[in-house]
């Protein structure tokens, strides 16, 4: 700690030089600076060019300073010589250290070696690091810092921001490909006077001019729908949603869904979307459709399907005419505990969920024919009145999305509100939203797809706090 003390006392020192030298780096800009990876990729010896960025190396030679000087897309070498930009700015150079952000004008050269180099006729300093960047950021023992100081895992760690780079990619390519099937992506409220759409403990505040509560959204896809009621036939949105429940490798309270709706699809067509924005999407940025995820391959060329109904009843003998005390005895009767005599629909999709998770390993698992008491916002199946027409994707061992042909029935959806405000008595029934049926909504298929989890698979993650900028953690 003291030798830390130490290496900050000395910045401080350095940045007084600097200001001694009529120098304020937190006062200086530089625009119009080139890409270090496009000066690289199109390399011209003698080339004028004008680069900024961070320092990540610095080695004196006498008269003469190499800087290793790292923007966003890449690292390149800068030579200044005292003789070429003066004594006065060599002066400046020597209050320079590791972590600075400078900016410096030149021409491309190759040194001896073959390195691509800005021999440099002018530099300036435009920021000071006060603190020294680690030497040794990577291993388990700094993970927790990692996540809590990201800036910092960022600058030091490509790997992390790589990851980072394919998420942003990810979420391009899912948006190109549903603007060029004429989805239009819109923009609802994340503050919601009912909690709704989704099954999640909300998180709720209170709005002072209007003196009402209003709660964080757990899912927009009321609203969503609403829209189809409108007249918009093909609506998406990317978007944060939030719900007050545990944190795991998996959850994060805020997290990103992409919820599109279609007219006039179905479950089925939701099927093909899922797909194909998936495997664009992997083809894009990966260049495969094959995924390798914590040592295991995923051939998103190959999809299978799993019916809920039929593992409930040879696993555990439950049926759809069940009632939900059958339920728990015939779980219980399986060693499967559960407090009282009643089992929650989260269970339930977890217990399915462990059942699953081994099949979607190495392919994708979608599981279909899902209980209509688990679902009340989907369409019963016509053939199967107890079933509904939804289905879970399930990839490398987790859920990644949830889909299903809408409910547009008013009367049927009222009814099933009102059986989960009696089973329920958090559950809160949407008025308006069966209002907005009543006028007829078209048959529709809706998705949501969890691109944290999505981004997990891509990047290889196994925890998905290696996918968000910043998570939440405990305080320090």
């Amino acid at each position: 700690m003291e030798e830390r003390n130490e290496i900050i006392e000395q910045r401080y020192t350095n940045l007084k030089r600097l200001k001694e030298l009529g120098i304020n780096p937190f006062a200086e800009e530089f625009p119009g600076a080139d890409s270090i990876a496009s000066l690289k990729e199109n390399y011209e010896e003698g080339l004028k060019v004008r680069i900024a960025g961070r320092i990540m190396a610095k080695r004196e030679h006498g008269k003469s300073v190499f800087l290793d000087i790292k923007d966003f897309s890449g690292r390149m070498q800068a030579y200044l010589k005292k003789d070429v930009i003066g004594e006065e700015a060599f002066e400046v150079l020597k209050a320079l250290d590791i972590g600075d952000i400078v900016g410096v004008d030149g021409e491309l050269f190759k040194t001896r070696t073959g390195e691509d180099t800005v021999k440099v006729s002018e530099f300036k300093v435009v920021a000071k690091s006060l603190l020294p960047l680690p030497e040794k950021w990577h291993g388990l023992k700094d993970v927790e810092t990692r996540y809590r100081q990201r800036y910092v895992d960022l600058i030091v760690n490509d790997e992390a921001k790589d990851k980072f780079k394919k998420r942003i990619e990810l979420i391009r390519s899912i948006r190109n490909n549903l603007n060029g099937k004429d989805f239009l992506e819109v923009e609802t409220p994340m503050m919601h006077p009912i909690a709704g759409g989704a099954a999640g403990k909300p998180f709720k505040t209170h709005h002072e001019a209007l003196d009402m509560p209003l709660y964080l959204r757990v899912a927009p896809e009321l609203y969503l729908k609403k829209l189809l009621v409108g007249g918009f036939e093909k609506v998406f949105e990317i978007n944060r949603s939030f719900r007050n429940e545990g944190i795991s490798v998996r959850h994060n309270p805020e997290f990103t869904m992409l919820e599109a709706y279609e007219s006039y699809s179905d479950c089925e067509g939701m099927m093909k979307l899922t797909e194909d924005l998936i495997r664009t999407a992997a083809r894009e940025i990966l260049g495969t459709e094959k995924l390798t995820y914590q040592g295991k391959e995923i051939d998103l060329t190959k999809w299978k399907r799993v019916s809920f109904a039929k593992l409930m009843e040879d696993n555990f003998g439950i049926r759809t005419e069940d009632s939900a005390k059958d339920w728990a005895g015939k779980l219980k009767a399986k060693g499967i505990e559960l407090e009282g005599d009643k089992v929650s629909k989260t269970q339930i999709i977890n217990i399915v969920g462990e059942m699953v998770e081994p099949q979607a390993e190495n392919n994708p698992v979608f599981v279909i024919d899902m209980f209509k008491e688990l679902s009340p916002l989907a369409k019963s199946q016509k053939d199967k009145p107890g079933l509904v027409d939804r289905f879970e994707l399930y990839m490398g061992g987790m859920e990644i999305a949830n889909a299903y042909s809408e409910l547009n029935d008013p009367i049927d959806q009222k009814e099933r509100f009102e059986e989960q405000v009696k089973a329920d008595p958090d559950a809160m029934m949407d008025e308006d939203f069966v209002r907005a049926l009543e006028y007829g909504m078209p048959p529709a298929g809706g998705l949501g797809i969890g691109i944290d989890r999505l981004a997990m698979l891509f990047t290889d993650s196994a925890n998905i706090r290696e996918v968000i900028f910043f998570p939440h953690m405990r305080p320090e």
